[in-house]
């Protein structure tokens, strides 16, 4: 039920968000007050409730939370971007670069970089080959979504 409802709405064109840890801390509190909310209380022995703790809630959803779900949509539309061909404006956009210089200093978490970062973590080495063959690719995000090293 959660997912069918909430999660569209809260998630709405994630495949181009760059996240960063305040993002990621909003959305799992948001993720958590919701899912406590649909699951309810647990009634314990002696007849007093209590609010579900977060593994719990792990439990019940099976390590499915938030942020694996737009890390995956994220893969699923890099992989998508790959496969596009090269007259394709979204691809052109993708593959442009600036002609001016980044400011000094630590530069900004790119959503390439993300991405990247992300492949490595699943310790994805021939990802070019991956990309290009559509099932495999996608057995490999939907890995992802159950996945702890994301």
């Amino acid at each position: 039920m959660y997912k069918t409802l909430v999660r569209p709405v809260v998630t709405y064109a994630c495949e181009t968000w760059v996240l960063k840890e305040n993002i990621k801390t909003k959305r799992r509190v948001f993720e958590r007050k919701v899912l406590r909310r649909i699951y309810g209380p647990t009634k314990e022995k002696d007849g007093t409730w209590r609010i579900k703790s977060n593994e719990e809630l792990n439990r019940l959803t099976g390590n499915k939370n938030i942020i694996n779900h737009i890390k995956t949509q994220r893969l699923d539309w890099f992989g998508h971007e790959h496969r596009m061909p090269d007259n394709n404006m979204v691809k052109k956009g993708y593959e442009w670069s600036p002609a001016i210089t980044r400011s000094l200093g630590r530069p900004k978490n790119r959503w390439d970089d993300d991405v990247n970062s992300d492949i490595t973590r699943m310790k994805i080495t021939n990802w070019k080959d991956c990309i290009r063959d559509r099932t495999k690719w996608k057995t490999l995000v939907e890995k992802a979504k159950t996945s702890l090293k994301l």
